[in-house]
Parts: C-alpha cells; sequence; structure tokens
C-alpha cells in the first residue's frame, strides 16, 4: 500500500478521544486531485482522515486522533455530530453526478489493507463500520450501490447478511428493527424511504428504490440485534 502524507488543516481536536465509527465515502467530484485539493482547503471547512485513489495510493490528510470534519449533520445508534468519534475514507470516485463507476481493483485492494490497520488501531465493531448514507441518508448517497460491501466483510470488515430469506412487509417492526440496526429514525429532516433506501444501497444493492419490500424486509430481519435478543 503507497501511501502520501498531504496534511489538511482542516481539523480539530476530537473530544474524549474515543473512535469507535468508521465511515465510508466517495469523493462525488470531477478527479481525485480535486477532491483532495478541496479537502485541503481552509475556505472549504472540509476533510477525512484518508482518501484513496483509483490507483490505490492512500493520501494521510488529518491524523486518527484528530477529529476531521467529513460527516457533517449525521447520526447513528441514538447519537448525533459522527464527527467526534469516527474516521473518515474518501475513495475517488465521481459519484451519482459526476459519472458514477464501480470502484477500481487497486482501489479496494488498498481500502482493505487500510481499514484492516485502522480495525486494528480501534475498537470498532463491525456494526459501526458504516456509509456515509447510513448515517445521513437525507443527505447522502455514497459510497452507493457499486461499493462492494460484501467483499469487506469477507475480509473482517463491518459485515453482510449471511442468508437473506424474505419476510412479509410490516412498516412498524421495520422502523423498530432499522432503529436497532444503528438508523435515526427520528433525526429531524430525515424520512422512513430515505432511510430504507440507504439501507438498500448497503445491503440490497440490485434495486435501489426506498421500497420496503418482502427481499429488503428480510435483510432487516437479518441484521437486526432484536432476531438475536
Amino acid at each position: 500500500m503507497r501511501r502520501i502524507e498531504r496534511p489538511s488543516p482542516n481539523w480539530n481536536e476530537r473530544p474524549g478521544g474515543i473512535v469507535d465509527t468508521l465511515v465510508l465515502h466517495y469523493t462525488g467530484m470531477a478527479s481525485g486531485e480535486a477532491a483532495l485539493a478541496r479537502l485541503c482547503d481552509p475556505a472549504a471547512e472540509v476533510s477525512a482522515h484518508y482518501v484513496v485513489d483509483e490507483a490505490g495510493t492512500v493520501h494521510a490528510l488529518v491524523a486518527e486522533d484528530r477529529r476531521a470534519w467529513h460527516a457533517g449533520r449525521s447520526a447513528w445508534a441514538g447519537r448525533s455530530g459522527l464527527n467526534d468519534v469516527s474516521i473518515g475514507i474518501e475513495l475517488v470516485n465521481p459519484g451519482h453526478e459526476w459519472g458514477y463507476r464501480p470502484f477500481a481493483e487497486p482501489q479496494m485492494v488498498a481500502l482493505t489493507e487500510l481499514c484492516r490497520e485502522i480495525l486494528g488501531r480501534w475498537p470498532i465493531l463491525a456494526s459501526q463500520v458504516l456509509a456515509h448514507a447510513d448515517i445521513a441518508p437525507n443527505r447522502k448517497e455514497d459510497p452507493g450501490e457499486l461499493f462492494d460491501w460484501a467483499r469487506l466483510a469477507a475480509a473482517g470488515i463491518g459485515r453482510w447478511p449471511a442468508a437473506v430469506v424474505p419476510a412479509p412487509v410490516e412498516p412498524l417492526a421495520a422502523r423498530r428493527h432499522l432503529a436497532a440496526i444503528g438508523y435515526a429514525l427520528d433525526q429531524s429532516g430525515v424520512t422512513f424511504v430515505q432511510v430504507v433506501t440507504a439501507f438498500q444501497r448497503h445491503y440490497r444493492q440490485h434495486r435501489v428504490d426506498g421500497a420496503l419490500d418482502a427481499e429488503t424486509m428480510g435483510a432487516i430481519l437479518a441484521l437486526s440485534p432484536l432476531q438475536s435478543a
């Protein structure tokens, strides 16, 4: 894994020094260099801890023990302001607005190695390896439905439902189970359809339509901690 130090001035001290969450993003800009320039521009007031480009080079922007500004308005598992407790990784990809495409193989290899290193340093549970869309479903789509979450889970990073059995569609039960997984259904401005869409982008990627169908319901149940309680 090739690593380049490219310090960003956009950070502040991490309150409490706690890191227990890993958030993956895509850059969503026309080029990787444009994204790096923005993440290092003081006027932009955004940053991430790492950027992984399509050639597999890891650009280190902010030290892990500092708070980078990547999550924005966000919530998960009863907490808001995920910048406080998370490490953010940006993957160079044009995103949905600039010609969304699959993530490059060298990029995925480097990301897997980087994530394993991070998980070796911090107590991050599989349930806390998240998409930006998971924590901000009313604002964000990244890293999106072309990102290979199943591959990461097979490498011990995050999770993926082992077996999905279609289940009867029960919206009230779905809300309860999605909340137990961590989704902030009570977050201001967040709708149920947006949360279901974010869940599908992560865990039911072949059809992302925000509709609570039997397959989506089965995937929700497969991941819900309430099922094993």
